[in-house]
């Protein structure tokens, strides 16, 4: 891991460690990315934290995430239902927000960097 930039915000509800995650009510909380359409734009930390305590999420460089799928360095990923790293595959014509890209292969379960380059690919 190789974080160049981390922030500190409040959970909105509880924050798992190495999740993608997104702002939850407001600008101050985040919440577990939901979906490959979700807007999001870091990883949390290791220590995770429950709602409304103190999360940092790392928000540039390399970082460490739960993998939800099958990846293969290079892949470009998004999150899965609960904030894990799955390869980006959007169907034709949809878009698909991504966090970045996969730096070492791995399955489900497995914590993998990510080099962060948060943006959006279209099927």
């Amino acid at each position: 891991m190789n974080p160049i930039l981390t922030k500190s915000y409040k959970a909105g509800a509880t924050v798992s460690p190495y999740r993608i995650v997104k702002f939850g009510a407001d600008d101050e909380h985040v919440v577990h990315a939901a979906a490959a359409t979700d807007a999001m734009f870091g990883v949390s930390a290791e220590l995770g934290a429950d709602a409304e305590e103190r999360v940092d999420v790392h928000v540039a460089g390399i970082a460490e995430v739960e993998y939800g799928g099958a990846l293969s360095a290079g892949d470009l990923v998004t999150s899965d239902a609960n904030g894990k790293a799955v390869a980006a595959a959007p169907a034709a014509g949809t878009n698909n927000r991504v966090i970045g890209i996969a730096r070492v292969s791995g399955v489900a379960g497995d914590i993998g960097s990510v080099f962060l380059y948060p943006g959006q690919i279209q099927g």
